[in-house]
């Protein structure tokens, strides 16, 4: 093991500890971490929520967590009681004082037995109303002025438009410092996503044409086969734009567009997903249709299993017109991205679950082939895939064997399972230990944020006001609405086939 990913004594404070977040991520994430022995050797994970319950209880429904929900699935006995030995509960009202107090006093107490200065971690697993009474109430009773060794976990959705993520930042800032605060996107935790930065800054063969001279456009898709499931209450108040791609897959965008950084110094890294983001060009209101696109399930057919439509989820309006695919077109108004299209699209119950960012290339300036030698061409592409398989993928041209010249598109593929034999750690292990180790990479900062939703707040305004007629507008099972297909046909372009199966 690494002993520099070896935290210092920790006490983590899960505000919201009998939440389903708790159990089914946070818990399995730390869990994963003591068996892997990167958790701290002197560690308290305290569970802090309204209902009242024993710590065994509370140790009894975390196990049944990790047994369901951990990646390696039921934990040994032995194992679990170890790490069961550090895990408490706390019974306490967030808007009370009291339960401040009695977390500090618990906290000092703890400090007081180690005889050491300890990092706090304060977890908030609770809708974002409690991000105001809970930053209130950690400061008043002196857990976070520390500003070294106490750090803040704050959830996703933050926010539901630019204006009340002002509003969450400024509620954090007034008692905070910008470095003790971890917005959590448990995407940029991902082994694949965290990849794009090593494929792109420590090879030199793809730096040279990752621009405009070189790069015809740019696809980033995010597909699921599920539909809204038991988050249909949820999602009536988010839609696809905000649950994916303000945050998710603009993150993507950042990753893909970013100048090279200086150092791997958190700040420096962040410094340049948040210039690409400013280097968006806004999208006027009165041309957003011919930007963004949106979509609403019908019912339909998906691996031999009629599903049903949006509407007849539970927790769904009847007559609702939130959008459950989007597509949007942007473009970077910089000196490395002038003119080149960004194409992003998302959407639930399409034809296959996939996420990945297909990068086509211009094509040759001639072609000195005679034209029966290339029917089957296709532009260079290459493929990143983030998920459900991991790897690689690069498409370009060879010659058929035989006596003719004739070209056929082949590739060449990278696979995750392949090359590496130890399975990665789920997103959240990741960022975890990071939050412990004090390294905010991988962590949304608050211009960051605001950043993100300034861009797609032209279309957030112009669909609140226009109610769709034709929702729902795709059957279930497909690739989405037709109008995604007329966003990109119309600029002489097509969406690329997701690449589906094993990677190798």
């Amino acid at each position: 093991m690494d002993e520099t990913l070896k935290p210092d004594k920790t006490i983590v404070v899960i505000f919201g500890a009998a939440g389903d977040l708790t159990r089914r991520k946070l818990v399995p994430g730390f869990y994963n971490l003591f068996l892997d022995r990167t958790m701290p050797d002197d560690f308290v994970l305290l569970g802090v929520d309204k209902q009242e319950m024993s710590d065994d209880k509370f140790a009894s429904r975390l196990h049944d967590g990790v047994s369901r929900f951990s990646r390696r699935g039921a934990p040994q006995d032995s194992t679990w009681q170890q790490f069961a030995e550090h895990v408490h509960y706390m019974q306490g009202d967030f808007g009370s004082d009291k339960c401040f107090q009695d977390v500090a006093s618990w906290v000092s107490d703890k400090e007081n037995e180690w005889q050491k200065k300890v990092s706090r971690i304060f977890y908030f697993a609770v809708p974002p109303s409690f991000i105001g009474p809970l930053s209130t109430g950690l400061d008043d009773a002196g857990l976070t002025r520390d500003r070294e060794h106490s750090r803040v976990v704050v959830e996703k959705p933050f926010g539901h438009d630019l204006e009340s993520a002002r509003h969450l930042n400024k509620l954090l800032g007034e008692r905070f410092k910008e470095r003790q605060i971890y917005r959590i996107d448990h995407y940029l935790g991902k082994e694949t996503v965290q990849n794009l930065m090593a494929f792109r800054f420590a090879n030199a063969l793809f730096e040279p044409v990752w621009e405009q001279h070189y790069i015809d456009h740019i696809q980033i898709t995010v597909a699921e086969d599920a539909g809204v499931g038991h988050r249909g209450g949820y999602y009536e108040g988010a839609g696809a734009l905000r649950d994916m791609i303000q945050n998710h897959m603009m993150q993507l965008l950042c990753l893909i567009a970013m100048e090279p950084p200086v150092s791997f110094d958190d700040n420096e890294i962040r410094n340049k997903k948040v210039d690409v983001l400013h280097a968006v060009r806004p999208i006027p209101e009165e041309d957003i249709q011919d930007y963004a696109v949106r979509g609403q399930y019908d019912e339909g057919w998906l691996e031999g299993k009629k599903v049903s439509a949006y509407q007849e989820e539970s927790g769904v309006s009847k007559e609702s017109s939130t959008e459950t695919y989007a597509a949007v077109k942007l473009f970077v108004d910089n000196w490395r991205w002038q003119g080149v299209p960004f194409y992003l699209r998302t959407g639930k119950r399409l034809a296959s679950r996939v996420s990945e960012i297909s990068i086509q290339f211009l094509p040759v300036p001639h072609r000195s082939f005679p034209s029966s030698a290339s029917l089957d061409w296709v532009p260079n592409r290459l493929v990143l895939r983030i998920q459900p398989d991991e790897g690689i993928v690069l498409q370009f041209q060879a010659k058929q064997p035989g006596p003719r010249m004739r070209l056929t598109p082949v590739s060449m593929n990278f696979c995750y399972d392949d090359s590496f034999e130890f399975e990665p750690p789920e997103a959240y292990e990741t960022l975890l230990l990071d939050v412990m180790l004090g390294d905010a990479t991988l962590f949304m900062r608050a211009d960051q944020v605001e950043a993100a939703w300034s861009v797609i707040m032209p279309i957030i305004k112009v669909w609140s006001h226009a109610r769709p007629l034709n929702f729902p507008n795709y059957q279930a099972g497909t690739w989405g609405p037709e109008e995604g297909e007329v966003l990109i046909a119309r600029d002489g372009r097509s969406w690329a086939k997701p690449l589906t199966g094993g990677c190798s």
